[in-house]
C-alpha cells in the first residue's frame, strides 16, 4: 500500500479516538471546541457568513456529528467524507470583522478548526473519564494528526509532534482568538434556538410541548459545557469568568458521568455509525 493511500485511511481500530470518538460523552466535547474554532476571526466570519447554524441548529449539528463519526470509524468512507468537506469548503470566503479576505480553505484557518479538538479532548477526558497517560496523549495526537490527514491537511500544517503543538495553540490564543458575535451567540443564556426537529414523532411532539421551559435550561446547561470543558488557558483568552463554584459543579457532573455512562449497554453508550463499526471489527 502507497503512502498516500496510508494518510487517507483512519486512525486504527482499538486506538485512543476509536474508543472515544463514537462515545456519547464525547457529545460534551463538541460546544466547547466550536466556541474554540469561532474564536478565530476568519473562522468565526465564515460561520457568520455562510453556516445554516441560525435557520437549521440541529440538522447542522446532526451533519457534523455524522461527518465526525466518519472520520474516524468510515473505513474507506473516511476518505470520501474528507474530500467531500473540501469541496463544501470551496466558496466560503469573504471578509472578516478586521476587513481582511478570508478562505475557509487557507491552511491557517482550516487547519485551526481541526487543531481545536485535540486540546478540547485532552481537558475534558479529566473530568469525563480518565485523564490520558503520556502515552495515550501522544497516541491520540498522533491520531488526530491522521485525521487531519484524511481532511486534506497537509503535515507542513500541522505541527508533527505535541512539543511543537503547544507553542503554536498559545500563539493563535494569544494573537488571534476574540469573543466576536459568533461566540456570543453560541454562549447566550437567550437563545432563539428552534424547537429541535429530529428523532421519533412521539419525542418532537414531547419537545414541541415542553420546549419554552427546557429552551433556557439547555441554553444554560450549553453554556456551562462550552466554558466549562474548554480548557483554561483558552477561557481565559477569550476572557470567559469561572468561579469555582462552576468547578465545583463541573466535577459532580463529570462524577456522575463517569459513574454512569461505562455501565450502560454498547447499544446506548455509543452512537450509530460507532456502535456499528465496532461490532463489524469484533466479526472480523
Amino acid at each position: 500500500m502507497s503512502v498516500v493511500e496510508n494518510d487517507l485511511l483512519p486512525p486504527p481500530v482499538g486506538g485512543v479516538l476509536w474508543s472515544m470518538a463514537g462515545d456519547i460523552r464525547m457529545l460534551l466535547t463538541l460546544p466547547p471546541a466550536l466556541t474554540m474554532q469561532v474564536a478565530r476571526p476568519a473562522v468565526g466570519a465564515g460561520v457568520d457568513d455562510h453556516s445554516v447554524f441560525r435557520t437549521d441548529p440541529w440538522g447542522r449539528g446532526v451533519r457534523s456529528l455524522v461527518s465526525l463519526q466518519l472520520w474516524v470509524y468510515g473505513g474507506a468512507g473516511a476518505a470520501e467524507e474528507g474530500r467531500r468537506l473540501r469541496q463544501l469548503h470551496k466558496t466560503i470566503q469573504g471578509t472578516d470583522a478586521h476587513g481582511r479576505a478570508y478562505h475557509a480553505l487557507m491552511p491557517a484557518h482550516y487547519a485551526w478548526v481541526h487543531a481545536t479538538g485535540f486540546p478540547v479532548f485532552r481537558h475534558a477526558q479529566r473530568y469525563l473519564g480518565r485523564p490520558f497517560t503520556e502515552a495515550q496523549e501522544r497516541q491520540l495526537y498522533a491520531e488526530w494528526l491522521q485525521v487531519g490527514r484524511i481532511l486534506g491537511i497537509h503535515d507542513r500544517d500541522m505541527p508533527q509532534t505535541i512539543e511543537e503543538f503547544w507553542p503554536y495553540y498559545h500563539k493563535v490564543l494569544a494573537d488571534e482568538l476574540e469573543q466576536n458575535v459568533v461566540v456570543r451567540e453560541l454562549l447566550s443564556t437567550d437563545p432563539t434556538l428552534p424547537v429541535p426537529d429530529r428523532g421519533p414523532r412521539w419525542l418532537r411532539l414531547l419537545l414541541r410541548l415542553s420546549w419554552p421551559w427546557l429552551r433556557p435550561r439547555f441554553a444554560r446547561c450549553r453554556r456551562f459545557v462550552s466554558i466549562g470543558l474548554m480548557p483554561p488557558d483558552a477561557r481565559r483568552a477569550l476572557g470567559l469568568e469561572w468561579t469555582d463554584a462552576q468547578e465545583r459543579r463541573l466535577r459532580r457532573l463529570g462524577w456522575v458521568v463517569r459513574a454512569v455512562v461505562p455501565a450502560l449497554p454498547e447499544r446506548l453508550r455509543f452512537l450509530p455509525i460507532a456502535r456499528r463499526a465496532r461490532q463489524a471489527a469484533r466479526r472480523h
